[in-house]
């Protein structure tokens, strides 16, 4: 009997978004508006309806998805409302926050994958500084929040490197592709509203993101069967 939920979900998140896509390629924001607050709940029910309350640290992946759904709608409205941008970059920060504590719940004698290769902190490291060193100017009041903003994220990536060694597959692939596709979605973001306008940046964000949003869905649901 569980299986079918999750299946209608699974089918659902898709459905909704390559409607989102659709809207976003064909300059339909009205359609825009009406999918994307749909994704986020949809992957929460895919969550589950795959999973029980004896999954470890449950709460917390719903969490991170909850604040998402929240900064997708304060992203929306921030062309009405333009302070919405400080609650959107707030609710995914949170986000973070929670997935960040999710990886590191994770309990294994295995050595971290930082540990034996500490090359990855410079590599997330230098393309942190960068990414900011490049939007500061553009910046304004934002400078402070952005940088920490980007800080968390990074460190989120980390993480989920951080873990890697201490999960099988496909669940630790999964995570850490999670991340870096994050990491690539709110970059696209960031660059597209501060430094210059990207081609197709409407279609690039959601591609990632829902990308991202997914693959971490399904690493945990992996992870606990």
């Amino acid at each position: 009997m569980k299986k079918l939920p999750s299946q209608i979900f699974f089918i659902s998140f898709w459905l909704f978004f390559s409607f989102d896509l659709f809207a976003l390629s064909i300059g339909k924001n009205w359609l825009h508006t009406i999918a994307k607050p749909l994704l986020m709940p949809t992957l929460m029910l895919l969550m589950a309806g795959s999973t029980d309350h004896r999954y470890p640290r449950r709460t917390l992946v719903l969490t991170g998805l909850f604040f998402s759904w929240l900064g997708d709608v304060f992203l929306l409205l921030e062309s009405r409302y333009q302070n919405l941008f400080i609650a959107g970059l707030a609710s995914f920060l949170i986000t973070h926050l929670c997935y960040i504590a999710y990886f590191l719940s994770v309990k294994s004698s295995a050595i971290s994958l930082i540990k034996k290769q500490p090359v990855y902190i410079l590599l997330t490291l230098c393309y942190g500084v960068g990414l900011v060193w490049l939007l500061f100017p553009f910046l304004g009041d934002l400078k402070i929040p952005v940088i920490f903003y980007a800080a968390v994220i990074c460190t989120m990536l980390l993480c989920s490197i951080h873990i890697f060694q201490k999960l099988t597959a496909p669940s630790n692939r999964y995570f850490v592709l999670a991340a870096l596709l994050f990491v690539i979605s709110d970059s696209f973001l960031a660059i597209n509203k501060f430094y210059q306008p990207l081609p197709f940046a409407g279609a690039l964000i959601m591609l990632t993101y829902c990308a991202s949003q997914f693959l971490l869905v399904m690493g945990f649901i992996k992870k606990g069967r």
